[in-house]
């Protein structure tokens, strides 16, 4: 088959939750002899230069970098209060990209359009008017869902209201854009039951069937995932993610104001290493004992191996958490929240632990500290469990499965 890829960002390098959820596709795709074609936003936020691309995989995915200004302006931001539409969204729509996207369509067949995220989704119309393509949205998650999370957990009422605005209008637009795909690939089972549900309950004959919905979790290409080794340092706490996605920020300074002081308290030895693109002013300049703020590391994998145990307090946010996918691929000890561990098919106690209060963070912390067999016992459990349920090969070949039904 020949597969259009739309990204929200470019998939490579894949060096944060998105990218490299994406790349995993395209990777999973190209090396089961599909083939596939890369159009993707270029934005401040997540500037790639081309030539930073090595030539092999611009050779095989033909990636095009597209310009598109995603900056919040203010005074748009605001007039967006009176509008009922999506700002979220509508800092996506760019002239340059929609045409490049046409020329792109009228110079080749494709068989299946890919859409990353509900964020390009304002291209479907491009792509109706000038292919025959099966379009299927890659639903990384409920988008909305993190803003009322978000909402909920912010302080400031000004700014709490805002953001509610913005999840109402970006449900909106979700909810009326997921009916006009021809697929639905969700990132969890949770999510894809969302979907199916929608389906259901709406009478619009454009809602995709309950059966062209389907959950595609993250996977992990095992060759690059070999066994487990013996962390140096297996009596640490680590968290690793990019910090200028809200709902890690947001985490992070939770657990360091309200778990951390009452574990260094009780375990004064104790260090907590934070790693990840983007790291904020105040969390690069935190003065909390025993934590070391690292900032962007080079290699992740040599991170997550030479520390002990994974720290996920993420208190908001939707879809699901690649890096606790990794963690686990790398035999680590995952400690999460509820939210954090949604959508994995995961069990408290056997090959995750499960924490959403600072009490009982506390309390899973002492237990590993206290019983390091237990501990990395549920580090082990949690490699099985990848290597049974998230293998990329298995995964890729239930997507392209459901391509092949989608294209008849």
């Amino acid at each position: 088959m020949k597969i259009l890829v739309i990204c929200n960002k470019s998939p490579y390098p894949p060096r944060e939750g998105g990218p490299i959820a994406m790349n995993m596709i395209v990777e999973g795709l190209i090396s089961e002899e599909h083939q596939v074609k890369i159009l993707a936003v270029n934005s401040f936020k997540y500037n790639i230069s081309a030539d930073d691309i090595p030539g092999s995989y611009r050779e095989k995915t033909g990636i095009e970098l597209i310009d598109v200004d995603l900056r919040i302006k203010p005074v748009a931001a605001f007039l967006n209060l009176f509008t009922g539409r999506s700002y979220h969204v509508e800092r996506f729509i760019s002239t340059g990209f929609r045409k490049r996207l046409i020329e792109v369509l009228r110079s080749d067949r494709y068989d299946i359009v890919q859409m990353e995220t509900i964020f390009v989704a304002p291209y479907l119309a491009a792509v109706r008017a000038h292919s025959e393509a099966k379009v299927v949205l890659r639903a990384h998650n409920i988008e909305h869902l993190i803003w009322w999370r978000v909402a909920e957990t912010t302080q400031n009422p000004l700014k709490r209201l805002y953001i509610r605005h913005l999840a109402t209008t970006l449900k909106r637009y979700e909810l009326a854009m997921i009916q006009q795909f021809d697929g639905v690939a969700a990132i969890t089972e949770k999510d894809a039951d969302y979907f199916r549900q929608l389906a259901k309950k709406s009478p619009s004959s454009l809602v995709p069937r309950p059966s062209s919905i389907i959950s595609i979790p993250f996977g992990i290409d095992l060759d690059n995932f070999p066994l487990p080794v013996a962390s140096p340092d297996p009596v640490s706490l680590f968290t690793i993610g990019a910090m200028n996605w809200i709902p890690n920020a947001e985490g992070v300074k939770w657990f360091l104001q309200h778990v951390w002081p009452e574990v260094h308290k009780e375990f004064p030895s104790l260090k907590y290493y934070l790693a990840g693109r983007e790291m904020p002013d105040w969390m690069m300049r935190t003065a909390f004992p025993n934590v070391e703020v690292l900032g962007e590391v080079p290699d992740a994998r040599e991170f997550i191996d030479a520390h002990g145990i994974m720290i996920v307090p993420l208190l908001s946010g939707s879809g699901i958490r690649i890096k606790i996918i990794e963690g686990m691929a790398a035999g680590k000890p995952v400690l999460s929240t509820l939210i954090g561990a949604e959508g994995i098919d995961c069990t408290h106690g056997k090959n995750i632990l499960i924490a959403n209060a600072p009490c009982e963070f506390i309390d899973m912390i002492s237990l590993c500290i206290n019983d390091m067999d237990r501990c990395m016992k549920v580090g082990e459990e949690a490699r099985k469990l990848i290597e049974s349920t998230y293998d990329r090969r298995l995964i890729i070949r239930k997507l392209i499965t459901f391509y092949k039904e989608l294209a008849g």
